[in-house]
């Protein structure tokens, strides 16, 4: 199959060179494309998740096709013909250069737009992302005729392509995004891509000429290669399937339910691609009976603490856990996909089933598991699935592994479910699966015995925490999982008593008291002694018939401050808000001070653009996902936009609280630029009011002495935004989260 290692010893250069240097061009390309379409296209359709998780789709949908076009043109044609087809493709690709919005885009006003996007992705970068997708596979495949000493097993070549993929996603965020706008970067990843059709040419021409004095049927030659089985396919999908839909998982658990970080998905994907670079390099022998070691040695630390009782750790702890467990079960899963990787005939075969699987992956985390479970749960299950996928499911009498597990599993729903006392006995149940997590580590040459007992472990302790946490009420949605909790806190006099909580991830956003007194007591964020209370009491000689607009709902403790002959309109994303707030039987809010309230549910940017000119007096920005604001709601642009709503003496307040970004950074710079006046309070609660939190607002009008009311307020202590030097003003295009990290 091969040519004689004296016939490659005649180019100068090696062909490892090029093939290596076009595979990692590909790659940077390809994960540079992805954050920055997403960027172009947010300011058209809003940060919502489902938007992201359609272009996830489509990305990974059309790499799955990518490479079956490579397993198709590899397989089916000799050569010359391989090269006159791919070459007619790149130039076709070209009529999509330089990458860009289709003129005149626009999402449709009414019903779901994904349809719409899917078109719009495809039309915009659907030939150049398809082209690029085809590249691993197809240029291993080649290489493999080659005739180098090491094109009998050109799979290490799949590393050079992660480590593009690795260096473009740390990249764009450190490197990219802060110095070039987004016009800039379709420029430059333009001609970065025309770089790559004529790299991806200069390996087709070194292949078709080792392969010149070969006739078609030659170069297609199995050289009596058995097939891969279907079995063994099936093997490879699910060693494959397991790992990406656990990134999915872990990532969204992690940023709802440890520590709503930007840019914390970065991490995962990292480890993610490093794993693909070590099991794929020639340490991955050495490697993998670590992997495998160290595998149930950390399961048991990380069940025990991270599951059973996160509580104990700082959150940066149990983050780190939660990483280190995640790495050990992709590398043992990529490990065995390496290992069991087939004779390079069939190479393009492998990546297809692996890309297949990769986009189930996908299409299971974002389209299946938000509909049928109501929180993250895929994720500890495909923590259960990585342990099965051991080496070792068949050795013995697997079919004994299970009864263990089955019997803790009968005793523990006998309990479970006859227990009428079973908060009496939490420590000590806890205590037990604390014992039976240590146990499980027996078990680590077993694979179904150790998955089997693992998720007994955590279906009891996922079942357990839902009951300590008094959860009401749980849904998800492509927004994420709102939960509306039953919480004791002491009151004014240190008596216990019962309000309701509502909470994105792990991030509170509204609360509300029960006692009689208190139901229409503005809390958390919008307490009456906070900032926009404040604002309310300062102008309330001239608030009786505002019209005011707001944008994020929460528990609609903003509605209490609504007084008759005055138009309120509230702005939410997310229609299971909207049915929380509005049933009484979690917040009575709406219902009791402002039940004619307008709801407008979609993006607020979008939904802003319909309302009329002039028409507000006050607008108050709080739309957040978890603990961050939508980045293309802080823009130049998006400011412009507001105060076009607004009337010439209108107001524009604006939450900005935020654990790890100074947001107040962006705003001042925009209130500078555009030549307006601000006031910002960051306010500490002088007092131990229940649910009166600690919050930050900034303020905004046309001319100064509009705030001079609050300028003088003896209510809260307003002061000027501080001077901003060295900040890139935040556009529709360019934004950039690192330069404002706290």
């Amino acid at each position: 199959m091969n040519s004689t290692p004296q016939s490659a010893a005649k180019s100068p250069i090696s062909p490892v060179i090029p093939f290596a240097a076009t595979l990692f061009a590909s790659a940077t390309l390809m994960f540079v494309l992805q954050p920055m379409f997403g960027k172009i296209l947010l300011p058209l359709l809003g940060g919502t998740p489902a938007v992201w998780n359609t272009c996830m789709v489509f990305y990974q949908t059309l790499l799955f096709l990518g490479y079956l076009y490579a397993d198709w043109l590899s397989s089916r044609f000799g050569s010359q013909r391989q090269l006159q087809i791919h070459t007619a493709l790149l130039i076709f690709s070209a009529i999509a250069l330089p990458v860009a919005l289709p003129d005149n885009a626009a999402p449709p006003t009414a019903g779901n737009p994904t349809l719409w996007l899917v078109w719009t992705l495809f039309l915009a970068i659907g030939l150049p992302f398809f082209v690029v997708s085809t590249t691993a596979p197809l240029l291993q495949k080649w290489f493999s005729h080659s005739g180098h000493h090491s094109s009998g097993d050109p799979y290490y070549l799949y590393a050079a392509s992660n480590a593009g993929s690795l260096l473009a996603l740390l990249s764009y965020p450190f490197l990219i995004e802060p110095n070039l706008g987004l016009a800039t970067q379709r420029l430059v990843w333009s001609g970065g891509y025309v770089g790559l059709c004529l790299l991806i040419l200069l390996c087709g021409i070194s292949f078709w000429r080792n392969q010149a004095d070969k006739a078609d049927d030659e170069v297609l030659a199995d050289a009596g290669v058995e097939p891969p089985t279907t079995l063994q396919q099936l093997h490879w999908l699910a060693l494959a399937f397991v790992p990406s839909s656990l990134l999915l998982g872990l990532t969204q658990f992690i940023s709802t339910d440890i520590a709503a970080v930007p840019l914390l998905w970065i991490v995962p994907l990292t480890l993610y691609l490093l794993t693909f670079i070590l099991v794929f390099s020639t340490w991955a022998d050495r490697l993998r009976p670590w992997m495998l070691a160290a595998q149930p040695a950390v399961l048991t630390v990380f069940i025990a603490y991270s599951f059973i009782n996160p509580a104990t750790l700082p959150y940066w702890l149990d983050l780190i856990l939660h990483l280190i467990a995640f790495f050990l079960a992709v590398m043992v899963c990529h490990g065995e996909l390496a290992k069991s990787r087939p004779h390079p005939q069939y190479l393009t075969r492998f990546y297809l089933v692996m890309s297949f699987a990769g986009m189930l992956g996908g299409l299971f985390n974002t389209f299946v598991a938000p509909f049928v479970f109501n929180s993250v749960y895929e994720y500890p299950i495909m923590i259960v699935a990585a342990l099965l996928l051991r080496p070792g499911f068949f050795d013995g009498k697997w079919f004994l592994q299970p009864i263990f597990p089955a019997v803790v599993l009968t005793v523990g729903l006998i309990v479970y479910f006859s227990s009428r006392d079973l908060f009496d006995y939490l420590d000590l149940i806890g205590g037990a699966l604390i014992l039976l997590a240590g146990i499980s580590y027996s078990l680590r040459r077993n694979p179904l015995a150790l998955g089997s007992l693992t998720g007994v472990i955590l279906l009891f302790t996922l079942g357990l925490h839902s009951m300590a946490s008094n959860t009401l009420y749980q849904e998800r949605t492509f927004f994420g999982v709102m939960s509306v909790r039953d919480t004791v806190i002491p009151d004014e006099n240190q008596k216990p008593e019962t309000v309701h909580e509502l909470y994105h991830g792990t991030t509170k956003h509204g609360a509300q008291r029960l006692t009689p007194g208190n139901l229409t007591t503005p809390l958390t964020y919008y307490s009456k002694p906070g900032p926009i209370g404040q604002v309310f009491a300062e102008f309330d000689n001239e608030n009786q018939h505002w019209n005011i607009g707001a944008v994020g709902l929460g528990a609609g403790a903003l509605a209490c401050y609504f007084k008759p002959g005055q138009q309120w309109t509230f702005y939410e994303i997310d229609p299971l808000v909207v049915d929380v707030a509005q049933n009484p039987k979690w917040f009575s809010y709406l219902s009791r001070c402002n039940p004619q309230a307008e709801m407008v549910v979609g993006d607020a940017r979008l939904s802003l653009v319909k309302a009329a000119d002039r028409s507000f007096d006050l607008l108050v920005m709080d739309a957040f996902s978890s603990d961050a604001v939508p980045t293309h709601l802080l823009t130049r642009e998006a400011l412009q936009l507001y105060f076009a709503k607004l009337k010439d003496d209108g107001l524009l307040a604006f939450h900005i609280t935020n654990r790890h970004l100074a947001l107040k950074k962006v705003l001042a710079d925009h209130v500078n630029q555009l030549h307006l006046a601000a006031l910002l309070q960051e306010f500490k609660p002088e007092t131990d009011v229940p649910l009166v939190l600690a919050t930050d607002w900034v303020v905004i009008a046309k001319n100064p002495e509009r705030l001079q009311r609050l300028q003088q307020s003896r209510l809260g202590h307003w002061q000027k935004l501080p001077l901003t030097f060295g900040l890139k003003p935040w556009t529709d295009d360019f934004t950039h989260i690192i330069g404002i990290w706290k």
